[in-house]
């Protein structure tokens, strides 16, 4: 019996691959979603833009933390432990929203 190799073909439009720039991330949470928002803030504006918003199951929100953790560790194998800011920074890169109300 033959095993049949399943590749995944990704298609990139080139607007997309450009990527957006964020700098901070709000996430919250209802029974059945987690969404993340990714944000644009600039020094000394007071407002904020929401430039991307993932909506992921829970599933698949526990499967990117652990590939955002061990990407994390084979870079800082590679380059260096990342040095996160000061406890007393202003501005919170990532901030835990109270989940939704189901």
């Amino acid at each position: 019996m033959e095993k049949k190799e399943n590749k995944l073909q990704l298609e990139l439009p080139a607007e997309v691959a450009e990527g957006v720039y964020a700098n901070l991330a709000l996430i919250t949470h209802s029974q059945a979603e987690f969404i993340v928002d990714f944000i644009r803030m600039m020094p000394g504006v007071e407002k904020a833009r929401v430039k991307s918003r993932i909506v992921l199951t829970p599933q698949h929100a526990k499967r990117l933390m652990r590939a955002l953790a061990d990407n994390i560790h084979k870079y800082e194998s590679v380059f260096g432990t990342i040095v996160e800011p000061e406890a007393g920074n202003t501005i919170a890169p990532f901030m835990n929203v109270p989940p939704a109300e189901a």
